[in-house]
């Protein structure tokens, strides 16, 4: 019985130039997807929704709580921007590996292992990291200026004004991001990211 559907097809995986351009236009955007997933700061992201009700106070904050949420966004932005510099791979046994990108190669987080000069040498820190970590900071900045508790936590009478800049600004955040992310994406696996087979 022939197959007709293509993605229980085993040879699907491979270039086919019989492809439509909507085919390779739907194929770059889930190739493009794909990058995102691995640069947007998702464990962070987590984290940081299941504690914001409680810092927040489901939106009906005193001053403290205030302080306290400017305090989680901050920490989680600085979480976001260290876990770009993670990274992983398998040793010659085919353990995985985490560690911590260095700017003479790479640093074994459990100490367990040492990396070969020549494989740590492409792992140390380049200058698109800063900017892969930066951008993921300011996405999470935007994505939880988003979240309605916080809103009305920091600004619980906002103007109008600042009623439109609370939603354009992580919409414009986002697309300038995901843009730079696809543009240049990384080829880091950081901690809780799958690592590739090699």
């Amino acid at each position: 019985m022939e197959q007709t559907l293509p993605l229980l097809n085993p040879k699907a995986t491979e270039k086919n130039s019989t492809d439509t351009p909507i085919q390779k236009t739907i194929g770059q955007t889930f190739k493009s997807t794909a990058h995102l997933t691995k640069l947007l700061p998702t464990g962070t992201v987590l984290t940081y929704q299941y504690l914001v009700p409680v810092f927040t106070n489901q939106g009906r904050c005193s001053p403290l709580d205030q302080h306290m949420t400017c305090w989680l966004i901050a920490l989680c932005a600085l979480s976001c921007f260290f876990l770009s510099f993670t990274d992983s791979f398998r040793d010659q046994t085919g353990t995985v590996r985490y560690g911590l990108a260095t700017t003479n190669g790479f640093w074994v987080i459990d100490g367990s292992g040492t990396v070969p000069q020549d494989v740590a040498a492409r792992y140390r820190i380049r200058f698109i990291d800063f900017i892969h970590a930066v951008v993921s900071m300011f996405i999470f900045v935007a994505v939880a200026m988003f979240d309605q508790n916080v809103m009305h936590c920091l600004y619980p009478v906002p103007s109008e004004d600042t009623k439109k800049m609370l939603t354009a600004l992580p919409v414009v955040i986002g697309v300038v991001g995901s843009s730079l992310f696809v543009t240049f994406p990384t080829t880091r696996h950081g901690i809780g990211y799958p690592i590739s087979p090699h």
